[in-house]
């Protein structure tokens, strides 16, 4: 018998189906758990407000960790429980560095996205599909120059992300950054961007706060995820399961592979390790 408390879950890839809708399935599974008392949590890279409606409008969530960990977000009460911010010098810098590359970049500051107007047109070319593409144009907003204006607010960013055509150069830039930038975590997590947060901003760090914020011991938790941002969240929870469709490196920190994102994976392994036992 599993006694877990709280399930994180990733959205895209893992939650949401390669369509970016919530299944039956995986719905009457959360639906399930959240009725036997336990704390349902998405964890994404998206901030709240870049959530889909149908997660935001789900009756049994009460907190999300967003922005790959650098804001823990009540969402009953509209406040956040915990924050780990890029500061803004160090994200200036990240910018100036991303200006020498042929990538579009934006960053994440107040709980929605901005982006330099004229990266922001050239979307098309680096969205990596349909619903990327549909995500930077709607949330997003464009301004004359990221840089400048970030520099007349004066106050930090949640998180920064640059997209790539160019998969080898993605690549290597996944490996470069973080000796270049070692006081940010840098990862991924869709098949052509790279993500820059603070060093305390993971979803495993986020999700061991949020347990310790709710008394629930970090062994009686269950976390979801595909990509490699959501690795550091499978290690920390008591149960980490990668989906059939996650990176090999997502699968090899996990405790179990379940099925994909598009065959009802998320509420498979919920019945297997919670609602059958």
């Amino acid at each position: 018998m599993h006694n877990v408390r709280l399930i994180a879950l990733d959205l895209d890839g893992t939650l949401l189906g390669s369509d970016k809708q919530l299944s039956a399935e995986n719905r009457s599974a959360l639906e399930r758990a959240a009725g036997s008392g336990i704390e349902i949590v998405p964890a994404t890279g998206r901030f709240y407000r870049g959530m889909p409606q149908v997660i935001r409008e789900l009756p049994f969530v009460n907190y999300v960790i967003s922005i790959n960990g650098a804001q823990v977000f009540d969402v009953a009460n509209q406040k956040t429980v915990c924050s780990c911010d890029i500061p803004l010098e160090l994200a200036l810098s990240v910018m100036e560095r991303l200006d020498e590359l042929p990538v579009i970049y934006d960053c994440f500051q107040g709980g929605w996205g901005w982006m330099t107007k004229e990266l922001y047109d050239q979307a098309e070319l680096f969205a990596a599909n349909v619903h990327s593409l549909e995500m930077i144009r709607n949330l997003r907003t464009p301004v004359p120059d990221l840089k400048e204006c970030l520099k007349e607010r004066s106050s930090d960013v949640q998180k920064i992300q640059a997209f790539f055509r160019d998969m080898e150069l993605r690549d290597k830039m996944l490996k470069e950054f973080p000796k270049e930038f070692p006081d940010l975590i840098v990862t991924s997590a869709i098949v052509n961007n790279v993500e820059f947060n603070s060093r305390g901003a993971e979803k495993g760090t986020a999700l061991k706060n949020l347990a310790v914020y709710l008394g629930i011991p970090i062994g009686q938790t269950m976390s979801f995820g595909d990509d490699l941002n959501d690795i550091s969240m499978l290690k920390t929870s008591g149960i980490g399961v990668a989906m059939g469709n996650a990176d090999d490196e997502v699968k090899k920190a996990a405790d179990y592979v379940t099925d994909s994102c598009d065959n009802n994976g998320v509420a498979k392994a919920i019945k297997r390790f919670i609602l059958e036992n």
